[in-house]
């Protein structure tokens, strides 16, 4: 696998939910919720990178103003549109 830098699973399950000051099932909910992808070793195991904390740190901000996973989920799923069009039109611009 080609190192990815932020995006390379670093982080076991059990690391990353002291990181964040979360539990471990709370991971796996959002992963199975869509919120978060990390890397799988071949025989399944967990990797999680810099990034997926970034993503996990984000979820317990949103959860803490009061969202719920399907709110989270929406405004995650915003905030990355609206990142893209921006990207988008930095491009557009430098043309």
């Amino acid at each position: 696998m080609a190192d990815r830098g932020a995006d390379s699973g670093l982080y076991a399950i059990s690391v990353v939910a002291q990181l964040v000051g979360t539990g471990q099932q709370n991971i796996r909910l959002y992963e199975r919720r869509g919120l978060l992808a990390p890397d799988r070793t071949a025989g399944g195991t967990r990797q999680y990178s810099d990034a997926d904390l970034v993503v996990l740190r984000r979820i317990g901000e949103l959860l803490a103003e009061g969202l719920n996973l399907a709110g989270v989920a929406k405004v995650m799923e915003l905030e990355e549109a609206n990142a893209r069009l921006r990207a988008e039109l930095k491009r557009a611009r430098g043309r």
